[in-house]
């Protein structure tokens, strides 16, 4: 006669947390990817949107309807030296960061709690970079053209402020969403 004994036996299977992370039975972690590098990457890339959202909103409350008092050729001139001086590298280092930036914490951060935040925000972020590429831009690039001051800016004035006004928008709402994660993230 064959007596079957069971001896319990301690398992540690892991148990899903987040991304790289993972919590055993009996407690405490093992090998963190995410962390404080994923956290500070998040960080960096909402300081970066929120100073681009900074940028657009002070365009759309401040420059343009400043501008609009003017006659056509100042117009003209001014977002000329606008759009000459607005390409340096504090600008570009926001403008291209903050999309970079929220794609890496992003993707880093995918298995964690607040990532759909974290997604809204860099999909808001990569929205309003692409407006600024492919309707902004264009019409700064108009306006650099030779002609009548008064039908250069005939043709880009209303655009311009309108797709500005988009991008504003958009951008504040990746700032909001980008804060949100970065709150649900650091509560962890």
């Amino acid at each position: 006669m064959s007596e079957e004994t069971s001896t319990p036996t301690h398992t540690t299977t892991p148990t899903p947390r987040a991304r790289g992370t993972a919590t055993t039975r009996t407690g405490g972690t093992s090998g963190t990817r995410t962390g404080t590098a994923a956290g500070g990457v998040l960080l960096a890339g909402t300081v970066a949107a929120g100073l681009v959202a900074g940028t657009y909103y002070a365009f759309a409350c401040a420059v343009m309807p400043a501008l609009a008092r003017g006659d056509d050729r100042t117009y003209v001139e001014v977002m000329r030296a606008v759009n000459d001086v607005i390409q340096n590298p504090v600008f570009f280092t926001a403008f291209f960061g903050a999309p970079l930036l929220t794609g890496v914490s992003a993707w880093r951060l995918r298995g964690t709690e607040g990532r759909g935040w974290i997604w809204a925000g860099f999909l808001a972020c990569a929205l309003a970079f692409l407006v600024t590429v492919a309707c902004n831009v264009p019409l700064n690039d108009a306006l650099t053209r030779p002609g009548a001051p008064h039908t250069l800016r005939e043709r880009f004035e209303d655009p311009w402020v309108a797709w500005n006004a988009v991008r504003t928008v958009v951008s504040t709402v990746a700032v909001g969403c980008l804060g949100r994660g970065l709150w649900v993230v650091g509560r962890r």
